[in-house]
């Protein structure tokens, strides 16, 4: 007997692991990303060694601006296949989203590295590279009114 499109009625989704997978992805590509969130981390957690599936969770999760769960899946797809080219992108984008522009950038390096000819993966490598430095003070001091500028602490002795 198979089971029902729509699920049972207690919060499981109808049909199967490849099921929730597909319709899954279907939602991710029709821009509803928190609802493919809720069928993707279900088929993940039925089949937990799935780089497919994870990949898929991945995408929703970040396209749902959850940046850390993300990070988290993009990763376990990274560490299982480290040659995962996008794996690696979507660890270094996740990461810039959090703000770890150290990480972003090894992750995003290595992305650039297997595919040399991708140009999101460079754009997403040069825009982390630039953010690094602004933040050392490669391009000169921040001026007053700036993002990120920050006023000199006033000398208590000045007239």
């Amino acid at each position: 007997m198979s089971q029902p499109e729509h699920g049972d009625g207690g919060g499981v989704p109808g049909g199967g692991v490849y099921d929730w997978y597909r319709r899954g992805v279907r939602l991710l590509e029709e821009k509803h990303p928190a609802a493919a969130v809720q069928l993707l981390a279900r088929a993940a957690e039925a089949e937990p060694g799935s780089g497919s599936i994870r990949e898929a969770l991945a995408r929703a999760q970040f396209d749902a601006g959850q940046y850390g769960q993300a990070l988290e899946s993009f990763r376990a797809v990274a560490e299982a296949d480290p040659s995962d080219d996008y794996a690696q992108f979507g660890w270094g984008v996740s990461a810039a989203r959090l703000g770890d522009f150290e990480t972003s950038a090894e992750h995003l390096a290595l992305a650039v590295a297997m595919q040399p000819g991708n140009r999101h993966y460079q754009a997403a490598l040069r825009q982390t590279r630039a953010t690094l430095a602004a933040r050392a003070g490669a391009y000169g001091p921040l001026l007053p009114g700036a993002p990120g500028y920050l006023a000199p602490p006033e000398d208590p002795a000045a007239p």
